[in-house]
């Protein structure tokens, strides 16, 4: 099944290419647009990317541990709120998503680490 050539056309608009190659397993710090009354701040999110949903309307989820507690956050891939995505390193992983880590603590939540170009 194919998409119409207009719907083609404005998701080729939509569509932001400036998000680098990430996949499960990998450290992400996402910096966030926070708006407070009239300021706009960026707030950097920073965690392993634990799902990915392709797609047009995709996104992914990145996991952290604040203050001993597990934290999730959903990005949509063109959401304007992400100012930008950076990839700080690569984990060797066997599956696509690892919702296993959400049971997992301490030393055990963690992932081996590979180099990738």
């Amino acid at each position: 099944m194919s998409i119409h050539p207009v719907m083609q056309r404005l998701a080729d608009k939509i569509n932001r290419t400036d998000l680098p190659d990430f996949v499960p397993g990998d450290t992400v710090r996402v910096q966030v647009k926070i708006k407070e009354g009239e300021k706009e701040r960026l707030q950097a999110f920073e965690g392993i990317v634990i799902a990915r949903k392709n797609g047009p309307q995709g996104s992914f989820t990145v996991r952290k541990i604040s203050f001993g507690q597990g934290v999730e956050r959903i990005f949509p891939f063109n959401s304007k709120v992400i100012d930008r995505v950076e990839k700080i390193r690569s984990a060797k992983v066997r599956r696509a998503k690892l919702f296993y880590l959400r049971g997992l603590r301490g030393k055990a939540a963690r992932l081996k680490e590979v180099e990738r170009a």
